[in-house]
């Protein structure tokens, strides 16, 4: 189990450039992610590789994730664990947070006007906070919010990651985000000049589908983590 706010504490506290590195088993653009391999052996080596944080998305339908597989991961990490998901109820925040996850994901545009209370909700329940936004106009849904991260999504979720979601949308959105909020750049990051643009502008960045599809997931990680910013 890693401590409460242990996402955004681990993110602050990088020496080099702070990777959340999402262990994602499907894409709905890709498909089977995992190819036959042990999702365990994924994890290990995007700790080796120095990921500050692991991301999991337990979305069943269209991502093939698990609940139970995210408890698995949260007993056998050595990293903060964020869960991402399309959370809709405080019923699942209390979900993840008896499944010892450190941070959970909370998507503005499904939340609105309850992002708040929803962000309150889960810091009482120990949980680190990562508020997504996908345009300016959902930044309305910050004001008054006492989240720890605010993400920004390369990709349109509404689209299923079916969409060419680039870097482009953080360079546009971050400098719009109050800096009281540690910022995360999220998808659409496959190469390490995407990296650079985003972490001008962000504290982290989310990289799943990349590393995922790489036939050696430490040395990926790693290069993203010590390439030169």
């Amino acid at each position: 189990m890693v401590s409460a706010f242990g996402l955004s504490r681990a993110i602050k506290s990088a020496k080099k450039n702070a990777i959340i590195a999402e262990l994602k088993l499907y894409s709905p653009k890709y498909g089977d992610l995992l190819k036959g391999r042990d999702p365990m052996d994924i994890l290990r080596a995007y700790e080796r590789g120095g990921a500050v944080g692991i991301s999991y998305i337990t979305e069943r339908r269209y991502f093939r994730g698990s609940f139970e597989f995210l408890k698995r991961i949260c007993r056998f990490a050595n990293l903060p664990v964020l869960r991402k998901d399309f959370i809709r109820s405080k019923s699942e925040v209390e979900k993840t947070a008896e499944a010892e996850a450190a941070a959970v994901l909370l998507i503005a545009r499904h939340l609105k006007e309850k992002v708040g209370e929803f962000v309150d909700f889960a810091r009482e329940h120990g949980l680190d906070t990562l508020v997504e936004i996908h345009s300016s106009e959902e930044l309305k849904f910050l004001q008054g919010v006492n989240a720890t991260m605010v993400g920004i999504n390369n990709r349109d979720i509404e689209k299923l990651e079916r969409d060419d979601g680039n870097v482009t949308l953080t360079e546009r959105l971050a400098p719009l985000i109050p800096d009281t909020y540690l910022k995360v750049s999220e998808s659409g990051i496959a190469s390490i000049d995407d990296l650079k643009r985003a972490l001008r502008h962000t504290s982290a960045a989310l990289i799943g589908t990349y590393l995922m599809r790489s036939e050696n997931p430490e040395y990926a990680v790693r290069s993203f983590v010590e390439a030169r910013i």
